[in-house]
């Protein structure tokens, strides 16, 4: 029988290469729902393809706007419920979890929570709630696969049994980052960049919020917090490291001098599809990798004061207890301050910054306190962005 799939985030860019994977392969995988926020074109276009059972949006206009698209195969749900019961319904066997921000949270610990599969591209679930994640894939016998390209590759380079403390004589993990697109600009023009800038990325198509973190580098920054849960690993041990090809995905370091790598043409094709056969292999749709094409693979250490946003997030990584969380949330609220106008693209460290400093951190010992955690970051980051704003 084929494999039921629920994809949360199917409009955006990874459920887009998902889809486009699950199509090369009709035969293993079926497609239970989607879901995306407001792009109605977008998802009926998808729907008429796939054919999935149920459709999510955000709301009940966009409910309507699409319910008049599709037949009577798809039903046509909204909310933030909707989003749990596609992820948890019992005839699903996996959940792409792709939904970009906070926003991505409760859908993806219900898929844990039933024992999923869960292809994991929303990072947010470990910054905010690592703890309290892997504890319910322990529990209820998820099975948890990065999907982000970097997660992926350690998962691929690491041995088995990697969440055991010295398993394998591990000694450092080396997560890949491109630099983004200000990587060598003048750190005085960084003031006046604007949002098409920032979201200009030199080798990934994402979407903007995410080319927003890659710009700033929050986005390696909240790959580390993601890393140190996903491999059982300090924050010290994981270090960062700019390859501006985006060849090698990243590397783990082992105490005997060897060091393995993960490489391939950056395309976000290869990490789902590596994670939706695993432990098998299936075609991805990517080209292969030309070696002497690519002719050089160089690597770099991170200008902090450059890229501010990852020092912040390595300082909430050591931190622990809801400083992640509140640096995520800080981030969400200054992007978005960003890409709208209202503030500088210097001043997203400034309030992700000014937050950290005033937070009082406490252990997030429920779902509930997690997410008291996230309002209240939400809260300080927003008027600090009112501060900033000329208007």
């Amino acid at each position: 029988m084929s494999e039921k799939i629920t994809i949360l985030g199917s409009s955006g860019s990874i459920g887009e290469s998902t889809l486009d994977v699950i199509a090369r392969h009709p035969e293993r995988y079926e497609v239970f729902a989607l879901t995306g926020r407001s792009r109605v074109d977008v998802l009926a276009r998808q729907c008429r393809r796939f054919m999935p059972r149920y459709v999510v949006v955000g709301s009940e206009q966009a409910a309507s706007l699409l319910r008049e698209q599709l037949d009577p195969h798809t039903t046509v749900l909204w909310g933030a419920q909707a989003l749990v019961d596609v992820a948890a319904d019992s005839e699903v066997d996996t959940v792409m979890a792709a939904i970009v921000g906070a926003a991505g949270l409760l859908p993806t610990l219900a898929a844990a929570e039933k024992g999923k599969r869960v292809l994991l591209a929303n990072k947010e679930s470990l910054v905010m709630a690592g703890g309290l994640f892997m504890d319910a894939v322990a529990r209820h016998g998820a099975t948890l696969l990065p999907i982000d390209s970097e997660h992926n590759a350690i998962f691929q380079c690491l041995p088995p049994g990697y969440r055991q403390p010295g398993a394998a004589g591990v000694s450092k993990i080396l997560l890949s980052a491109s630099g983004g697109p200000f990587r060598t600009t003048a750190l005085a023009a960084l003031a006046t960049v604007t949002p098409a800038q920032a979201c200009a990325h030199p080798n990934w198509a994402m979407g903007q919020k995410i080319s927003v973190d890659s710009a700033t580098m929050m986005n390696k920054g909240l790959e580390l917090i993601e890393a140190c849960w996903l491999f059982n690993v300090p924050a010290d041990a994981v270090e960062v490291v700019i390859h501006p090809q985006s060849i090698v995905h990243s590397l783990v370091a082992y105490v005997d001098g060897s060091v393995l790598a993960q490489l391939g043409n950056p395309d976000m094709r290869t990490p789902i599809a590596h994670a939706l056969a695993w432990p098998e292999r299936i075609d991805s749709g990517v080209a292969p990798l030309d070696l002497v094409r690519v002719a050089q693979l160089s690597f770099e250490t991170p200008d902090l004061a450059r890229f501010p946003c990852l020092e912040l997030a390595q300082q909430a990584a050591r931190s622990g207890q809801d400083y992640p969380a509140a640096l995520n949330a800080a981030n969400e609220v200054a992007v978005a301050a960003f890409l709208g106008g209202r503030i500088g693209f210097t001043h997203i460290a400034t309030v992700v910054a000014d937050v950290l400093d005033s937070w009082q951190g406490c252990e997030p010992v429920d779902l509930a306190a997690v997410q008291q955690s996230d309002k209240l970051a939400r809260e300080l980051a927003m008027r600090q962005v009112e501060v900033l704003s000329p208007c």
